[in-house]
């Protein structure tokens, strides 16, 4: 009998090993060694990432507080806030430094506000923030050490009043002064402004200075308001400019901003688009939320039959809950083979409360022989607040666990319905 190739391939190669004076057994044992290397290397850049995921949520949550402060004019308060959110790092510490330099300037501390700008060229050298920080650099280096007014919003308020006004009745004259006013060191508030006076103007200059803000020429919170205005006043080349961005973008905020703008501006089709091809699971995930949002609930439909990952389908059941698709989720919730799925559907037929959707879900408890299941139905309708239902399935059901499962859900109703059941409960 021939011995078969599978059994003698570990002869030969331990006897290769043995002929070049290796020892198969060391080798063996070196081999776990770099497996076990691996793993632990694995671990360790799995941990590095989740705590820089961790660290980027602190430094997010301080620098908006701290950005909130700067709208309301407290500028002692910002100048701390903003302190806190240098300190945690994270993607937004050059947005920080900018805006501690900025509440240094309004409280007249002008070379402590050029020193954190120094800070911010040699730390961040390509920031999108520089332009910005050049500005207010030379606006303090203009002053000269004189006091600067803190508060000159009123005056800003009619420059951008007169603009407003120009743009209706000479058009060619307002929009350079609403491009310095951009690229100036004004605030915020005016900055967003004069965007939102451009993006209503007709002109195509117009159109391409908000274009050139959407498509990143400033720092990133006047980017996002231009996408903004771009999403809610523009026609065909306005969502071509969102598309273009979200193509070229790789911030992450930036591409999951333009998903909400499409739905804003009813760009359905490139929605699908991203919900189809999307590399990155969490961008593709919003954009099914957004079809959903649309009510485009055919497009989910068809998305769902063909899908073949679970969590992907998992979205796309939220998304027809968001859209309101009852009969949909009354199918799935009846007829979905994979048991996680089906608890979905059933969990989103609790949570959509209508009379239709209570009746589906009796119906399917007595009908339906799983426990788990049955469990997933009472939870449910204790979510629709079906009091009423639960103590009918209490009064059928001779399992003891599952009537103990509904007296649970009924404990925590405060109904009529549980009430009276448990005072026939504790009369027995």
């Amino acid at each position: 009998m021939k011995t078969k190739p599978t059994k003698i391939l570990p002869i030969l190669s331990t006897l290769l090993l043995l002929s070049l004076g290796l020892n198969p057994s060391a080798l063996s044992r070196a081999q776990d060694a770099d497996v076990k290397t691996d793993k632990q290397s694995a671990k360790q850049q799995e941990k590095e990432q989740r705590e820089k995921g961790n660290q980027d949520r602190e430094s997010e949550r301080a620098y908006q507080k701290a950005r909130k402060l700067v709208e309301k004019g407290e500028w002692e308060e910002a100048l701390k806030a903003f302190d806190q959110a240098i300190e945690k790092g994270g993607s937004r510490a050059d947005g920080a430094l900018y805006w501690k330099a900025y509440s240094q300037r309004k409280l007249n501390q002008q070379a402590e506000a050029l020193t954190t700008l120094a800070e911010l060229k040699k730390s961040f050298p390509e920031s999108r923030w520089l332009a910005d920080a050049n500005s207010l650099e030379a606006e303090i280096r203009q002053a000269s050490g004189q006091p600067v007014n803190p508060d000159n919003q009123s005056d800003e308020d009619l420059k951008l009043m007169a603009i407003n006004s120009l743009m209706q009745t000479d058009p060619v004259k307002a929009l350079p002064m609403l491009q310095r006013l951009l690229e100036g060191n004004q605030s915020p508030r005016i900055k967003e402004k004069a965007l939102f006076v451009l993006s209503q103007s007709g002109s195509d200059k117009a159109k391409d200075i908000v274009g050139n803000f959407a498509r990143g020429k400033a720092n990133p919170e006047l980017q996002l308001k231009s996408l903004e205005y771009l999403a809610l006043f523009g026609g065909p080349e306005s969502r071509k400019v969102l598309a273009d961005v979200y193509a070229s973008s790789d911030d992450r905020k930036i591409r999951k901003a333009i998903l909400n703008f499409y739905m804003i501006g009813g760009d359905r089709d490139r929605l699908l688009a991203a919900a189809k091809s999307e590399k990155d699971a969490d961008l593709r995930g919003e954009a099914i939320n957004q079809l959903g949002v649309m009510g485009a609930r055919e497009a989910l439909v068809e998305m769902y039959q063909t899908e073949p990952e679970m969590k992907v389908k998992k979205r796309i059941i939220e998304a027809l809950f968001v859209g309101g698709d009852a009969d949909k989720m009354i199918e799935l919730a009846q007829n979905e083979k994979d048991p996680e799925l089906r608890r979905s559907a059933i969990e989103k037929l609790g949570l959509m409360g209508s009379p239709k959707t209570g009746e589906t879900l009796v119906k399917m408890y007595a009908g339906e022989k799983e426990k788990g299941i049955r469990k997933k139905v009472i939870e449910s309708l204790f979510l629709q607040g079906n009091a009423k239902a639960i103590v009918q399935i209490y009064r059928s059901e001779t399992d003891p666990e599952l009537k103990k499962k509904a007296v649970e859900q009924l404990s925590i109703m405060n109904s009529a319905e549980g009430t009276e059941l448990f005072e026939e409960i504790l009369k027995k």
